[in-house]
């Protein structure tokens, strides 16, 4: 099981730490290679992996303002897929304007040698981190004999081959291409929240729905539309269903945006349960029909499709 340390106040010794450093929005398809290397490099020593991370994000720190930062994962999440990826302890540090502002040196000596104890650093060929980006891989390399740790680089050929960014992600789910997002995630994008009692509507089409309230405002929301999706609900059971985002334009005119799912060959009450729902791909764009009758037509159709078209491949 994956070790999770808040800061630093109830850390506890880690066997020869194997560290590595980042936000890993998404924990997509390019941190996966680096946690398969993480993992790998702590086996040679006995050691045990980690991931030093921030949060918040810290672009929603330094630009508070401007950053228009959603993010691919509430934290939960990221926690989840880190320890699917078999990371096996993660620092989340309180990222604050004052933490901003300490020196790439400083960073060094202060959290990963005094405070972890680290044995080997491994790191994009890339990657910057401290006051003015002035960690290079470079600048590790320097200073490692000093602190008596080891630096791992992780060439280009191996990050640029996968050709994945979280920025390049984000712009899929926004635009509803959800097959290029779980390309690059490696698995469906999630969406976690809680079941809130809606205005009922659906159940007098035959098509009751879950209405589903996020926890966050900064997680992304795909684009309105209807997907295939599976729902995972109490003991990691998975239930095939249908999800609409949108504003409802047949039946509401309101203009508030909802998430909702229609889950197949179900009828248990679940209203102030968790629910997780995994994209597996957009079936159509929301639109406005002419009646009541036309717009069960299209369900009906759009459930036919998503029981033929209930799994995702991921490559």
């Amino acid at each position: 099981m994956m070790k999770i340390f808040n800061g630093f106040e109830d850390l506890i010794s880690i066997p020869n730490p194997v560290l590595t450093i980042g936000t890993f929005d998404g924990v997509h398809l390019g941190h996966q290679k680096i946690l398969q290397q993480l993992n790998q490099e702590a086996k040679k020593i006995n050691g045990e992996s980690v991931l030093f991370t921030f949060y918040p994000h810290p672009r929603m720190v330094l630009f508070p303002e401007t950053h228009g930062l959603k993010l691919i994962q509430t934290q939960d999440e990221k926690l989840r897929k880190l320890e699917r990826m078999g990371l096996q302890n993660i620092v989340v540090y309180p990222f604050t304007s004052e933490f901003a502002n300490i020196s790439a040196a400083d960073f060094v000596q202060h959290f990963l040698v005094d405070k972890l104890g680290v044995k080997k650093l491994v790191i994009g060929y890339d990657h910057q981190f401290g006051k003015n980006r002035e960690g290079t891989l470079s600048f590790l390399q320097q200073i490692s004999s000093r602190y008596k740790f080891e630096v791992v680089e992780i060439p280009a050929q191996e990050i640029d081959e996968v050709n994945v960014s979280s920025t390049r992600i984000r712009k899929s789910i926004e635009s509803g291409d959800i097959a290029t997002a779980n390309k690059y995630l490696g698995e469906p994008f999630e969406l976690e929240g809680i079941v809130v009692r809606g205005k009922q509507l659906g159940r007098t089409i035959g098509y009751p729905t879950a209405n589903i309230q996020l926890g966050t405002d900064i997680k992304i929301i795909p684009r309105n539309g209807v997907y295939s999706v599976e729902v995972i609900l109490g003991q990691n059971i998975i239930h095939k269903g249908m999800m609409n985002v949108g504003v409802r334009p047949t039946v509401s005119d309101e203009m508030i945006r909802s998430i909702e799912v229609n889950i197949f060959d179900f009828s248990e009450d679940i209203y102030d349960q968790t629910i997780i729902v995994r994209l597996l791909s957009h079936v159509r764009d929301e639109q406005k029909f002419n009646s009541i009758d036309e717009l069960k037509n299209q369900l009906q159709a759009d459930e036919t499709y998503c029981r033929q078209h209930t799994s995702v491949t991921i490559q």
